[in-house]
């Protein structure tokens, strides 16, 4: 068994690795530098090894589109996709987002105007309190982009991990199936 060398507390996590050369101590607490990208943008921030991804991506990137509600990974409002997964960013922590591709509900748009899930969830008026909407979306775009010819049966399944608590899931499921056109035809100009 290794010693810990208390010098280097991360030495037993990584011997000689990343954490043991990159942490460095701010006030007394532990603090390392990441990188990832988010949204197509290549980001650093310097986080304590402690903090979630979600508080990460809200408080020290100020990207707010990203709600933390249970923080248990039970809601899915703070679902997040990394590296083409939807992912419940509070059991995820930032250091473990080190290299990684990270799209928030931001990522879906550009400046200009909203992706196609995000204007059939306005048409069909699934945005409700819009709390729970930015986990639902991106959820919703992770499974769709993995299979644009999902049905009503799969999408309520997938969407049974996001708990909206306004009114019902009708709209939203609606706003999901209005949706699959566009990627169907992001597919095929993929494959062509």
């Amino acid at each position: 068994m290794q010693a810990l060398n208390t010098e280097d507390p991360w030495s037993v996590l990584s011997p000689g690795g990343l954490f043991a050369r990159r942490y460095q101590h701010a006030g007394g607490r532990m603090r390392l530098d990441i990188n990832f990208e988010l949204n197509g943008e290549n980001v650093s921030v310097n986080v304590e090894p402690r903090m979630t991804l979600g508080d990460c991506i809200r408080h020290e990137l100020h990207r707010t589109g990203t709600h933390i509600g249970c923080e248990h990974g039970v809601c899915g409002a703070c679902t997040v996709i990394v590296n083409g997964e939807a992912s419940r960013s509070c059991l995820i922590l930032a250091v473990q987002a080190q290299g990684a591709k990270i799209i928030t509900v931001e990522g879906l748009s550009n400046d200009e105007e909203l992706s196609p899930l995000q204007r059939s969830f306005r048409k069909h008026h699934g945005l409700q309190c819009g709390f729970c909407t930015p986990g639902i979306i991106t959820t919703a775009h992770a499974l769709l982009s993995r299979e644009p010819e999902a049905d009503e049966e799969r999408i309520r399944e997938v969407l049974s991990g996001n708990v909206c608590r306004c009114t019902g899931y009708l709209s939203i499921v609606r706003a999901v199936l209005d949706a699959r056109d566009a990627y169907r035809s992001t597919e095929q100009a993929v494959e062509s």
